[in-house]
């Protein structure tokens, strides 16, 4: 007799997704806002990458970690909510903290803290609903996820511009944030709680043993934990002797430090695998080293289509409020009042691609059912690439909002066609892992960026951030050329949002 999953009501699954409001106020606070905080506080525009490290750090070393604990938790709280509990209770810190700093280098610390902290709360929601939905509903599941991606971003993009629309301070003396993004900053951390306590409080999760006897727990050709043996340690020499060469060049000819985060990545893998192979294969970096190795080849050729788009994403959050500001209001000045004007029509200008993800998340299934998963992130990555090269070509700020709309239809392929190619691939009982592993391809191309977009900006495109921007788009047309080459899904209808 089959046991399937009971089905559950829409606001079931509203209660479920609603904490994902909370989590994408606190990135969106962080996507807008945070270039600005470090150049308030005296940072150059080529320090400013450098600064920018902790987000895709964290991402890198936190997510697979809270993947593998979360696969096996449970608590009072259940499985995944009390990682969603914490993360949210130091986010909110984090975001009460972060305007007040007095100094750059405490902001930066605090940035550590914050987006560590959204990633521990972010990486088990994406496996919530794989353990709470049967697979007929999972696709309802993502989508409320990406509603509420939508509306958060909208929201806290906007808010310094709708607070000085307000009346409320949106300049402040030397070193000091203006009160526009402190207020803003504040709510974003009242809604981040309030909403993960939502879902804390409104869902209840499976027991293990339940979860397990589920006809969906062990899907036909999902990988079992003997399929993917520890990786040998020979195998990570190679990747070690490429890292200390890239150090030894890094120093000897006195490039820029952030090369240094550029010749760490090999020299980090290769010495996982050391590590790895001396381990119980039981224990956590062992299994994490074998998954990683063992993954399927769709993953490996997603990750090269991941790479390209999430390195122009980065490059936009970075550059956008300094390019704005420069080309558009004439000021690099953040203490300037036409500064803080760009830096505001910033915040509206992502609140807007936000939006504008929001309706292209409906035309996206009509697109693929009609082109294919492939060819659809094909078109809307070129389309995302037009909207960041336009900037350096628009003289009206106001109709930087049709650069905009390409964004946003890249933004949303990007948040759900990447695991709609992935989603048959994956076993099931390592789903939070596997998430967690997934996401290396989503910071590998930010530690990338912040390493080489500052040496990029000060000594090829003379200090011109708008440069930056079309090197992102051109990046996102890259990516969109590599999605061809991914593996046809089994299922070419199965768009599953994020």
């Amino acid at each position: 007799m089959r046991n399937t999953k009971p089905s559950l009501s829409f606001w079931q699954i509203w209660n479920m997704c609603f904490g994902f409001l909370g989590i994408q106020f606190g990135f969106a606070l962080q996507n807008a806002n945070v270039s600005r905080i470090f150049q308030t506080l005296g940072a150059d525009m080529e320090q400013v990458p450098g600064l920018w490290i902790a987000a895709p750090l964290t991402g890198l070393l936190v997510q697979p970690v809270i993947g593998y604990f979360s696969d096996r938790t449970w608590t009072r709280l259940g499985r995944r909510r009390p990682y969603f509990l914490w993360g949210a209770i130091f986010s909110t810190a984090a975001l009460l903290v972060m305007p007040n700093s007095p100094e750059l280098w405490i902001a930066a610390g605090t940035l550590w803290v914050l987006d560590a902290s959204l990633n521990v709360s972010m990486e088990p929601f994406r496996a919530f609903v794989g353990d709470q939905l049967a697979p007929p509903q999972r696709p309802t599941g993502y989508a409320m996820q990406g509603f509420f991606i939508g509306v958060g971003s909208v929201i806290a993009s906007a808010l310094p511009f709708v607070l000085a629309k307000l009346g409320v301070a949106n300049t402040a003396g030397p070193g000091e944030v203006p009160d526009t993004v402190r207020y803003a900053f504040y709510f974003g951390g009242t809604v981040l709680l309030l909403a993960v306590l939502w879902t804390v409080l409104r869902t209840r999760e499976y027991p293990p043993e339940v979860l397990a006897a589920f006809d969906d727990a062990q899907p036909a050709g999902a990988l079992t934990a003997a399929d993917a043996p520890v990786p040998s340690a020979l195998g990570g020499l190679p990747w070690l002797l490429v890292g200390l060469a890239g150090l030894g060049l890094v120093y000897g000819l006195g490039w820029d430090r952030m090369l240094y985060v550029l010749a760490g990545l090999p020299l980090a893998y290769g010495a996982l695998r050391l590590i790895a192979a001396r381990m119980a294969s039981q224990r956590m970096l062992p299994t994490i080293a074998a998954d990683l190795h063992a993954m399927p080849p769709a993953m490996r050729q997603l990750a090269v289509v991941q790479f390209f788009s999430w390195f122009g994403l980065f490059a936009m959050w970075i550059y956008t409020t300094a390019a704005v500001a420069q080309t558009h209001y004439g000021s690099s000045d953040p203490q300037s009042t036409a500064f803080n004007e760009g830096a505001n029509w910033v915040g509206v200008l992502f609140a807007a691609y936000n939006g504008f993800a929001a309706l292209a998340a409906i035309a996206i299934p009509w697109m693929a059912r009609r082109l294919g998963l492939r060819l659809t992130h094909l078109v809307n990555l070129f389309l995302g690439g037009a909207g960041l090269v336009s900037i350096a070509f628009i003289r009206d700020p106001q109709w930087l909002l049709l650069s905009m709309v390409g964004v946003g239809f890249a933004w949303a392929s990007i948040l759900s066609l990447p695991y709609a190619l992935l989603s048959d691939s994956l076993p099931a009982h390592k789903m939070g892992v596997y998430m967690g592993i997934f996401n290396f391809f989503i910071v590998i191309p930010q530690l990338v960026a912040v390493s080489t977009l500052g040496v990029l900006l000060g000594r090829v495109f003379d200090g011109d951030p708008v440069r930056a921007l079309m090197l992102g788009g051109a990046s996102l047309a890259i990516g969109g050329l590599f999605a061809l080459r991914v593996a046809r899904p089994r299922s070419e209808l199965a768009v599953t949002p994020t």
